[in-house]
Formats: structure tokens, C-alpha cells, sequence
């Protein structure tokens, strides 16, 4: 997603809404809808019998600069188009738009009656649907995962056409942990693993190794020196434990394909991990050592939070390209709420026990299973608020795919973690943007 730096401001009383431009071979539409309600595609194509899919904002821009797209001068944003208008707001006599500038975000107040006779005057037709799921009804996780391995099977079932077998990993058809990443987890339990031993490993992949030292070479870390080999990798940079959890994260990342479709206007897969890694990694350095969780965890959780959406991918590959519109359609809606409402399970919830079955660390898991839920208190919650208030926090400069949502007080709270100081670290990820993206297409490489 691109950075948009923009300055909210406070918003009037009454009823926000927003409108998602639609097209298909057809022609275009717009619908209306609560800002956030989540627009249902599937129910909204069956009602008109269409295959209607989000119009990119670059195709958007395009599109009002060679004057095929005519703006209602009192809502920009809006346009003379056939419109669907939800149901929801069928009753509303005026209602509230946001529209964003390129250097704030503006809430206008609009009468929803002068609108359709705008539109109606322009020969537009206007219809009324219920083509949205309120956020009262809205999916948003549980804190608990006794029933996740049910609810995989019953959408692996519902949903795909693969054989249902007695184990997970094989119904899945995914390839199984690489060796690498199995010889480095072992070695992980040994306590008297050292240096030379992780470097041996790493160097019997040659992809690996090369991905290793670029990271560790990034002018991010500023290194002095030329990085030369795996061994000053990790002695002189990275350190033990930092790159035994990346190798492993890399190794695992690239077992599934990148796949070809993906929600347009959103950071693309391996630099949001890159991003979410490497702002945990400051952040575990600002926590107080006797909250602190182990930094070389914290940053393959990060560095894996969304390898569910590789594994969405490979299960669920006609679904997956649904997701994807619906994400697009829905940019300030959790992908949470989009796969449990087309899928009936979550990434999160098929990528942790996945990981689960080819032992990874229980943080790990645990981290990735509840990184959207920020009541949860259980067994290794500080690995999933990590990933939380990072994904956050990239959000609001514009990186990954996050809800825009306010954090919590108590997140920061419980790692006696400092916003100001949070937002420093952010600040310096941030201005290595260059070197962040050279590090993903290493990974990709």
C-alpha cells in the first residue's frame, strides 16, 4: 500500500459512509455504504447479475483525468454513475463522506435526497440493496483455537476439492519443512550450538546463505566493512539468534509460491514481512529486559505474520482471487473478517497450525494465531501484540494491509513501551526504504 500522509480531522456527528467504484465488462457502477460496513461482492453480483470488481485508484486517477469519469463537484469522490446505494442507509436524510486530499483527510456533510436527484437528472440510475455485512456482525476472532482444526476441515471440505486424509499436512498437499530449517530448529535446542555450527547449515543452501549476508550487508544495520561470509553474518551483524530465526523464516517463506493474483494497492508479500520483521526488531531493543521476549522469535514471527496468505493461495486458489477483490473493496476492513465471511476460517488460523504440525516454536504460532486480537492474555501473548501494534503502526505510514485502527493504551502498556520512542524507531525503518525493499527481493531471488 502506498504511504499516504495525511492529517485526520475531527469528524461531525452522524453516519460516515464511503463509495467503492465497481466495473466489469459491462460497464461501471458505484455503491454506497457505512465506511465501516464490509461490501459483500458475492451477495451484491448475484442480486444484479453482474461480476462486478473494484476499480484501482491508479485506474481511478486515469480515469478523471481523461474526463471518462465526471465527479459530483459537491462530493469528489463521487460520480455521475449508475449507483447502488445499501440498504442500510435507505432511511438517512444526510449522511457524511470522507475524502481523502493529499494532505488531509476531509469529511463532508452531503444530503443523500440531492444526490439521487442529481443523479437521476443525469439520466444515472440509483437502486437501493442490501449488499453489505455491518461492523456489528463482523468477524473478529477468538481467543481461543480448541476449534480450529474443525473449522479448516469444514472449509477445506466446503470449499476445495482435495481429499480429506487423516493428517493435515497431507490433506494440504504443501511440501513438507525444509531440511535446512529442520537442521537449524534442532540445532536451536542445543545449548551448546555456536557460530560456526549455525554457519555450516546455512551454508549448505547456497540461496539461503546469499539472502543472510545481503540482509546483514543492508546499509540498514551500517555495518563497518565488507560482510563476506555467513560467519561475519552473524558474528559481526546479526548475531546468533537473529539469524538463526530469519534462515529458518526464509527457508519456510519460500516452500509456497508467491501467487499470481494479489490485492492491487497493497505492499506486496515479502517487503510487508520485511517491514514487520525489522520494526520488531527495534521494538524488542526499546521493551525493558524483564518484559523483553526473545528478539530472534519475536522477529520470525514477524517475518512470517502472513504466511497464511501464501497458504490461502495454495489451498484455496479460486477463492483466493475473491478475497482478494473483497480486499480491495474493503481497504479499512480486516482480512480476518473477509476470510471467515468467504472461508469460514482464517489465515491466521490454518498458517499457526500448520506451523504448529512442522514444530515450530510455540511463540511463533501463537504470535501469528493472535495477531489480530488484542484481548488475548494467553500462553506467549507478547509475541502476538508485538506483531499487532507493529502492523498498526506500519499501517498508519501507509505499509501493509492492517486494519487503520487506533492501538490500545494497555498494548503499549504492557511492554512498557513508550509511543514517542516507537515512533522514532518507525521514523528510521521508514527512511531505509530502499534498503528494506533490496532485502525483499533478495528473499524473492
Amino acid at each position: 500500500m502506498q504511504e499516504q500522509h495525511t492529517t485526520p480531522i475531527s469528524r461531525p456527528e452522524g453516519p460516515l459512509v464511503r463509495v467503492v467504484l465497481l466495473q466489469d465488462g459491462k460497464g461501471r457502477g458505484q455503491v454506497i455504504l457505512h465506511n465501516d460496513a464490509l461490501l459483500d461482492l458475492k451477495a451484491l453480483n448475484s442480486l444484479v447479475e453482474r461480476n462486478l470488481v473494484p476499480v484501482s485508484q491508479t485506474e481511478i486517477s486515469h480515469l478523471i483525468n481523461t474526463n471518462k469519469l465526471v465527479q459530483i463537484e459537491s462530493v469528489p469522490g463521487m460520480f455521475l454513475l449508475p449507483t447502488i446505494i445499501d440498504e442500510r442507509l435507505a432511511e438517512l436524510e444526510f449522511c457524511h463522506f470522507e475524502i481523502f486530499t493529499t494532505e488531509r483527510v476531509e469529511v463532508q456533510q452531503a444530503s443523500l435526497l440531492h444526490l439521487r436527484t442529481l443523479l437521476h437528472e443525469a439520466n444515472c440510475r440509483v437502486r437501493t440493496i442490501n449488499c453489505s455485512i455491518p461492523a456489528d456482525r463482523l468477524y473478529r476472532g477468538t481467543a481461543n483455537d480448541n476449534a480450529d482444526l474443525d473449522l479448516i476441515f469444514k472449509s477445506i471440505r466446503n470449499f476445495t476439492t482435495l481429499r480429506i486424509k487423516q493428517r493435515l499436512e497431507e490433506t494440504l498437499e504443501i511440501p513438507p519443512l525444509p531440511q535446512t530449517a529442520q537442521r537449524i530448529l534442532t540445532l536451536r535446542a542445543n545449548k551448546n550450538a555456536n557460530v560456526s555450527d549455525l554457519a555450516e547449515i546455512v551454508e549448505m543452501d547456497a540461496s539461503l546463505a546469499a539472502q543472510v549476508v545481503s540482509w546483514a550487508s543492508s546499509p540498514y544495520y551500517a555495518a563497518p566493512g565488507r560482510i563476506s561470509s555467513v560467519q561475519d553474518a552473524i558474528s559481526r551483524v546479526l548475531g546468533f539468534d537473529l539469524v538463526s530465526n530469519l534462515a529458518v523464516g526464509m527457508a519456510l517463506g519460500n516452500t509456497l509460491s508467491l501467487p499470481d493474483d494479489s490485492p492491487d494497492g497493497f505492499t506486496p508479500y515479502w517487503l510487508q514481512s520485511v517491514y514487520c520483521s525489522t520494526l520488531i526488531e527495534a521494538m524488542v531493543r526499546l521493551i525493558p529486559a524483564s518484559k523483553r521476549p526473545s528478539p530472534g522469535l519475536a522477529c520470525l514471527a514477524g517475518l512470517l505474520h502472513n504466511f497464511g496468505y501464501l497458504v490461502l493461495a495454495h489451498i484455496f486458489p479460486p477463492h483466493f482471487s475473491a478475497i482478494c477483490r473483497h480486499v480491495e473493496a474493503n481497504p479499512s476492513i480486516s482480512h480476518v473478517a473477509i476470510d471467515h465471511h468467504l472461508l469460514g476460517v482464517t489465515r491466521e488460523q490454518i498458517s499457526a497450525w500448520l506451523l504448529h504440525l512442522w514444530n515450530m516454536p510455540a511463540e511463533v504460532c501463537a504470535g501469528i494465531r493472535f495477531q489480530h486480537e488484542p484481548d488475548y492474555t494467553g500462553e506467549h501473548h507478547q509475541y502476538a501484540g508485538l506483531i499487532y501494534i507493529a502492523m498498526r503502526t506500519l499501517r498508519a505510514h501507509g505499509i501493509g494491509d492492517a486494519p487503520p485502527e487506533e492501538i490500545p493504551p494497555a498494548m503499549y502498556q504492557q511492554f512498557d513501551l513508550d509511543p514517542a520512542e516507537l515512533e522514532k524507531a518507525v521514523q528510521k525503518v521508514m527512511s531505509s526504504e530502499d534498503a528494506l525493499k533490496q532485502m525483499a527481493a533478495n528473499i524473492r531471488a
